[in-house]
């Protein structure tokens, strides 16, 4: 079976490297909030050319702590997209906030020009958190004029962006903070659940350091209600010694993957979302979309070849059962994020692939039917 990741392919080639950095936690006696994590977040905030990091349990937390640090509160209202997973909007939610669901573009990304229109009527909404879904980066000129026009909050969702760039800078660089998973599907993920808030403020480090501790300033002194979200050391540890070093080849490799796809596949049944003006993806996910009724018929022609994929996302989020219990709003009926959730289907793509197995996805998808 042609997987949409392969961990196995991966332990083989990073456990030396894992195990080494599993022992470096053990042999350093200290397991939480240590060195590990220190060094870990230095790195990946010079990767990420933002110059402060705070490692979270999860992507999850770093959305919600991001905007707890920078004020929002109950009652906010915060424009978002409906088309992303639920640890977007729910990060608001739990806050209890109020989800503003904007439409998409035809790439899957928050419709900048619709949020300008909102904005514009809506001078209430002081939030913002888009997604740079699938890999692609937003227009972060446009995201950036937003923030300068409307003063603007942004909490930028990079939970599948990391190294995608816009006309060269990179995703996560406009807003105040940046939040990212590291969920062991994203293109840099833990052996389990992780996340990070980046950020050029060193307030909101210190706010969101805060936060994931129990909302202590310092040992037994607690100045807020916080959360027990600290990122572990081996997490940390094996993201900076095994994972991290290799994301640069990793991210080549499913752009590789990718420019295969785009070149190839050629079905006239099948449209393939591919990369918005300006931006370099790094193929977090490869999306194409077919026709709503055809999508069962895909997915079950590409198993039928070995070949998985996945759907990425099949029911909008204010569309979800679990909304019915919270406040939130639409700016319209969203016709563009409801085209793509219903014809969306992933294919493969992993750093692990093998150029025979791209090509037999290539053919796979030439050869339906459909």
């Amino acid at each position: 079976m042609i997987l949409m990741n392969d961990f196995r392919r991966q332990w083989e080639d990073t456990r030396e490297a894992v195990l080494g950095a599993v022992a470096a936690v053990g042999e350093s006696g200290w397991y939480i909030t240590g060195a590990e994590l220190k060094a870990f977040e230095q790195m990946l905030a010079s990767r990420w050319t933002l110059a402060h990091c705070a490692g979270t349990a999860s992507g999850l937390d770093a959305i919600e702590m991001s905007l707890r640090a920078l004020g929002c509160r109950a009652g906010d209202r915060v424009l978002t997209t409906p088309l992303s997973a639920f640890a977007t909007t729910l990060a608001i939610v739990k806050i209890g906030a109020v989800p503003v669901f904007a439409d998409t573009d035809r790439f899957g990304l928050i419709d900048l020009e619709e949020c300008e229109r909102v904005l514009s009527r809506r001078p209430e909404i002081r939030y913002l958190v888009p997604v740079h879904l699938y890999g692609n980066a937003l227009d972060l000129e446009h995201l950036a004029e937003l923030q300068r026009r409307f003063g603007l909050t942004i909490v930028e969702d990079c939970a599948q962006s990391i190294l995608a760039s816009y006309k060269g800078c990179m995703t996560g660089t406009v807003g105040r903070a940046a939040a990212t998973s590291f969920y062991p599907t994203k293109n840099l993920g833990a052996m389990g659940d992780a996340g990070a808030v980046l950020t050029p403020d060193e307030k909101v480090r210190l706010a969101v350091c805060s936060l994931r501790d129990y909302g202590q300033s310092s040992k037994y002194r607690h100045d807020v209600i916080g959360y027990n979200s600290r990122m572990d050391e081996l997490h940390a540890s094996i993201l900076r010694r095994a994972y991290l070093p290799r994301l640069e080849s990793w991210t080549e490799w499913r752009r590789r993957i990718a420019s295969r796809y785009l070149a190839g596949i050629a079905h006239q049944g099948i449209r393939m979302i591919g990369e918005p003006e300006g931006s370099r993806s790094c193929f977090h996910l490869f999306p194409v979309i077919v026709r709503a009724g055809s999508k069962p018929s895909f997915m079950d022609h590409l198993k039928q070849h070995g070949i998985a994929s996945g759907e990425h996302y099949p029911v909008l989020i204010p569309d979800q059962k679990a909304m019915a219990a919270v406040p939130y709003e639409t700016t319209g009926e969203l016709p563009r994020a409801r085209e793509i959730a219903a014809g969306e289907v992933s294919l493969p793509i992993h750093p692990y692939m093998t150029e025979e197995e791209a090509g037999c996805v290539i053919e796979a998808c030439n050869g339906w039917a459909g």
